[in-house]
């Protein structure tokens, strides 16, 4: 079992952060298909007290890749600004269709997790936007090998419009935070739009390439 204490410091700093979305943190975790996004994002989550993770996959759909700020902003982000609990269905990559509705109460802090979380329609409402530092290469590698030779097909379409998104809206020169993985766990530095001098963190972990 990760010892979630190890975050402890980057939880202190998320908490520290005036609310960014009516009573809300909103915390975007972005980074490439495959760069550990969900992994962080649930170690992240246990530091902070148990707190909601928001996966975009789950907002997400095969005909809207990157298509869905419209419906995250209808159902998550503009009720939580106004204080109110958020109604939204999770996506289900199976069945292709939205799933049963779920409903998310405002809480001190909200992950954001997956790729485009800090695209420019939402880096307005973050109270911060984490990058995850895996290249491109290396975390769609991680990817196909965890989905397996029946979704090569899924992936080509995906590393195209992976690559047509973050040329159109990048995320990385807007990151605050960087993080990284090695065999120990993470480590975090500044990112282009983070504090300068901050100090890099290493944080003990398993170093398991999901997410």
């Amino acid at each position: 079992m990760e010892d979630q204490s190890s975050l402890q410091p980057l939880a202190r700093e998320i908490l520290a952060l005036p609310p960014s979305l009516g009573p809300v943190r909103l915390v975007g975790i972005d980074g490439h298909a495959g760069s550990g996004k969900t992994t962080f994002a649930g170690a992240l989550a246990e530091a902070l007290g148990g707190v909601p993770v928001l996966r975009l996959d789950d907002v997400a759909t095969h005909e809207e890749l990157f298509g869905w700020v419209g419906r995250l902003r209808a159902q998550v982000l503009e009720p939580l600004a106004a204080g109110r609990a958020a109604h939204w269905a999770p996506y289900d990559w199976v069945e292709r269709r939205f799933g049963p509705e779920q409903v998310l109460e405002p809480a001190p802090v909200l992950l954001v997790e997956g790729v485009g979380a800090g695209r420019r329609a939402l880096r307005p409402h973050l109270a911060r936007l984490l990058w995850m530092e895996t290249p491109r290469v290396k975390s769609w590698g991680r990817g196909r090998d965890r989905d397996g030779r029946e979704l090569s097909d899924f992936w080509d379409g995906w590393e195209r419009a992976e690559l047509a998104h973050f040329s159109d809206d990048p995320s990385r020169p807007f990151a605050d935070t960087l993080v990284r993985q090695s065999g120990t766990g993470y480590e975090w530095t500044s990112g282009a739009a983070g504090v300068a001098g901050t100090d890099a963190r290493v944080t003990e972990g398993d170093g398991s390439p999901q997410g």
